[in-house]
């Protein structure tokens, strides 16, 4: 009886561990799924925003109580140097390039935000590598510039007219009518309403060309 009693902690334990990882499995295998929105808030009603998006649909989203806000404004390419974490929005190249249609420069305190290469919805067939910049140097057709991630690396050619944006703190005063908007993540809700915990601004007229 004692040997079964000294096992008992160990067991407890052992399901215990057991549960966590098939918690861990099962939200890896089925995340929450969320809508990434482009558009111009037309009415702000409190913490509901009515959104017309970019494809003329009218959407209504509701901000967190705690939501962050952040404004995007425009920067130069010059701000873009080795050591800087970026997102890069591109259409991929025969020759195994990217070209970019638009490039973020994070703050250091997003340092790896969803770093890695992914499809994007910019454009039909166009993606999106949130990487650091390993080298950048002047070439025939823009800038030239090698970004590494966890997983890999991409060879990024910027042409001369790409949108450099960066991202600064904002707050809920910039979220007002005839702003336009990207926000990366709503995620509905069980009410059927979309939510989102950030809203990124375009400040003095700039829509967000991520």
């Amino acid at each position: 009886m004692s040997r079964f009693i000294s096992l008992m902690p160990r067991a407890v334990a052992s399901l215990a561990a057991l549960s966590v990882l098939t918690s861990v499995a099962w939200a890896q295998q089925s995340p929450t799924p969320t809508t990434r929105i482009r558009g111009t808030i037309e009415v702000v009603d409190g913490s509901v925003l009515t959104i017309k998006t970019r494809e003329g649909e009218d959407l209504k989203v509701r901000m967190t109580d705690n939501v962050a806000v952040f404004g995007v404004v425009k920067t130069s390419l010059a701000d873009v140097k080795e050591g800087s974490y970026i997102g890069v929005s591109a259409m991929p190249q025969p020759d195994g390039t990217q070209k970019a249609l638009a490039v973020h420069i994070f703050p250091e305190n997003q340092r790896g935000a969803s770093e890695g290469f992914r499809p994007w919805d910019l454009r039909a067939n166009s993606t999106m590598t949130n990487a650091t910049v390993a080298e950048t140097v002047k070439g025939t057709d823009g800038q030239n510039i090698t970004v590494k991630y966890k997983d890999g690396e991409k060879k990024v050619v910027v042409p001369p007219d790409t949108p450099i944006v960066t991202f600064v703190a904002g707050d809920k005063s910039d979220v007002k009518a005839g702003s336009h908007i990207i926000i990366f993540g709503a995620a509905k809700k069980e009410d059927g309403m979309l939510e989102a915990n950030r809203v990124n601004v375009g400040r003095d007229g700039i829509t967000p060309p991520m």
